[in-house]
């Protein structure tokens, strides 16, 4: 059975907020035609995607012509890192980034040029100076995220400052809408069911006066930066959940936060068991703790036979056979890994709940 609340993987896609609901019911009839044409369908569809890049613009405190809605987050971190680097290629094609970016951005550097990795620390958070020691005039662009995916270390992206005019890009999916953006970028990316809008709806974000271009075929879309057709129902449900994420953020990251300690502590507490990323500086809403002598398929699936549903970062997938690469680079343990996330829904008494039954969960597993 299903316990109220039990989902807790936010983190991998926060349920639709009533927001993004009813901005996308009501948009579908008006929303359907093609933004380019001149008839009046067309121009009520503009006039809904134009609306929609202005709330988010405003919501992250941009210009709204920097503003870019694309197919998902991942094609988002493509374009903004890809198309940075295209535009320095004539000085090099390296591709400098932390070795716990996400892996939208792994492949991406692997892809587009030359990747260049830097470590982190135990908390996954990385040194400012490393990176600035390996930004050589040979490099296209440096990637940063700004806050780590699955351990929800914050990194510090407003405090590097980096040689050589190398831009920078931030994978700022994990935190968009929860915490406000850094400063020092070049273009970043988010994504919209991370906060609670559609899934299949991407924010790039090109400064004004970055060189950018794109990696990808031209388009004949009004906005170069993107390319297909807009989906402007799903964009315009996308900004009004961010809106109103936005102004709940503080109330809801005070209760999180506090929850989160609460799941930490009682993941400590368990033998055999560390707790990873930073304990303060961090994603409010995410935990990830590692249980030795457990698998974390196994952990995984227990839990959600009592109802909750978390991920494990280190579980071995039938894709890739490999564990976390974040947990690897942090030098923290890869099996029996749960990464707790809540929703803007979870209560006092979900926590409770899943503390509860965690304990007898790990040790029923154990033995």
């Amino acid at each position: 059975m299903t316990h109220p609340g039990g989902y807790l993987d936010s983190a991998s896609s926060e349920p639709l907020h009533p927001a993004a609901r009813e901005s996308l019911l009501a948009a579908l009839d008006r929303g359907y035609a093609d933004p380019r044409r001149l008839h009046k369908a067309a121009r009520d569809a503009r006039l809904l995607l134009d609306n929609a890049r202005a709330v988010v613009a405003q919501c992250l405190g941009v210009r709204a012509d920097e503003v870019t809605f694309t197919s998902s987050g991942t094609d988002a971190v493509h374009r903004g890192l890809l198309g940075l680097a295209r535009a320095r290629r004539s000085r090099g094609d390296v591709v400098l980034h932390s070795e716990v970016e996400h892996s939208a951005v792994r492949h991406a550097a692997s892809w587009g040029g030359s990747p260049r990795l830097v470590g982190a620390m135990g908390d996954a958070r990385v040194r400012v100076g490393d990176l600035v020691e390996s930004a050589t005039a040979d490099v296209a662009v440096c990637a940063l995220q700004s806050a780590n995916h699955e351990v929800g270390t914050v990194q510090p992206v407003g405090d590097l400052r980096l040689p050589h005019d190398v831009p920078l890009f931030v994978d700022a999916c994990a935190s968009m809408g929860r915490l406000p953006l850094p400063g020092g970028w070049d273009a970043l990316a988010g994504s919209a069911h991370k906060w609670g809008g559609p899934a299949g709806v991407g924010v790039l974000v090109v400064r004004r006066g970055a060189r950018w271009e794109s990696p990808f075929p031209e388009d004949d879309r009004v906005d170069h930066r993107g390319s297909g057709f807009e989906n402007v129902p799903a964009a315009l449900a996308a900004a009004a959940s961010l809106q109103a994420v936005v102004a709940e953020r503080e109330e809801t990251h005070a209760r999180q936060h506090a929850l989160i300690d609460q799941v930490r502590a009682a993941a400590a507490a368990l033998p055999d068991t560390e707790v990873v990323g930073d304990p303060v500086d961090r994603l409010p809403h995410l935990v990830t703790f590692s249980c030795l002598y457990v698998n974390g398929e196994a952990l995984v699936t227990e839990l959600d036979r009592h109802g909750f549903g978390v991920a494990s970062g280190s579980a071995c997938t039938a894709s890739s056979l490999e564990p976390s690469h974040v947990l690897a680079a942090m030098g923290a343990l890869t099996h029996g890994n749960v990464r707790v996330s809540l929703t803007r829904e979870t209560t006092q008494e979900h926590v409770d709940a899943f503390c509860a039954v965690l304990p007898a969960v790990v040790a029923g597993l154990r033995s």
